[in-house]
């Protein structure tokens, strides 16, 4: 069971990844940085909801899974190119 967490977990993982790259490439960093974040951080969240909840949750350990490689993959976001220009005087 914890294997079946495990290999789902970053499954998972890989999915986000490849989506966030897919959605946002340009303001993403490159793809071999993207994709063992997703997957390390969704075996992280799986870890880390398997410790909480305990055996036989599969569905809530996947879950914790995906929550923590979104919030995984949201920290590597860039700010968008456009950038507010300010006058000298201010």
């Amino acid at each position: 069971m914890v294997i079946l967490e495990a290999l789902g977990s970053v499954l998972l993982g890989l999915a986000l990844s490849w989506a966030a790259l897919r959605r946002l490439p340009d303001r993403l960093p490159a793809q071999r940085v993207v994709y063992p974040a997703g997957s390390l951080g969704a075996l992280f969240g799986a870890y880390l909801t398997h410790t909480a909840l305990g055996t036989g949750h599969l569905l809530g350990t996947l879950l914790g899974a995906l929550f923590v490689a979104a919030v995984t993959l949201s920290l590597l976001i860039r700010p968008a190119t456009r950038r507010l220009r300010r006058s000298a005087a201010a």
